[in-house]
């Protein structure tokens, strides 16, 4: 795997936000926050339980080079529910036992990612942006530090807000396996 400053350097032309880089490791299932290549902090995620790919319609997680394109829910309240990238009225519930849920409920923050890699998660059926690729957090905390989700990267609801009050917008994000 290439190392961080290499990475940062093949895409850094295509991100204005210098201050932070975010790395995600699929094995590790976890997304390290750095400022100027040093740790500032560490999160659980957790990535598609379908493995990892960029075909529309797959539910599978993205791999390479993103910009976080888009923060939505600024000052909601934690725990809100997300519809179609809106916030609703209701507020969710944790589910703490590790069951088997057919919903992967948006909460909130969303951190809605662009591919940067024309042919590997930007362009035609595999765009990252137009599968609606986010970090989020989710109603599955117990799961956090698996894979669980439906091809977004989820975080724990107080993670996301945490991540989300740092000057993120257009971040470069590597996800890597």
């Amino acid at each position: 795997m290439k190392d961080l400053r290499s990475i940062y350097s093949e895409f850094s032309e295509k991100n204005s936000n210098k201050k932070f880089f975010i790395f995600v490791s699929i094995p590790n299932q976890n997304l390290i926050l750095y400022k100027d290549f040093v740790k500032i902090k560490e999160y659980n995620i957790s990535s598609s339980k379908y493995g990892e790919g960029s075909i529309e319609g797959s539910y599978k997680t993205p791999l390479g080079a993103h910009i976080i394109k888009k923060y939505i829910g600024e000052n909601e309240d934690i725990y809100t529910i997300f519809k179609n990238r809106k916030p609703t009225q209701h507020k969710l519930k944790i589910e703490e036992d590790k069951i088997f849920l057919e919903d992967d409920i948006i909460s909130s923050r969303i951190l809605w990612l662009e591919g940067l890699e024309a042919g590997k998660n930007k362009g035609s059926n595999l765009d990252s942006f137009k599968r609606y690729i986010y970090i989020h957090g989710t109603h599955e905390e117990a799961k956090l530090g698996e894979k669980a989700s439906h091809g977004c990267i989820r975080m724990g609801n107080n993670d996301i807000i945490d991540l989300c009050n740092r000057d993120i917008i257009n971040t470069l994000v590597y996800i890597s396996n």
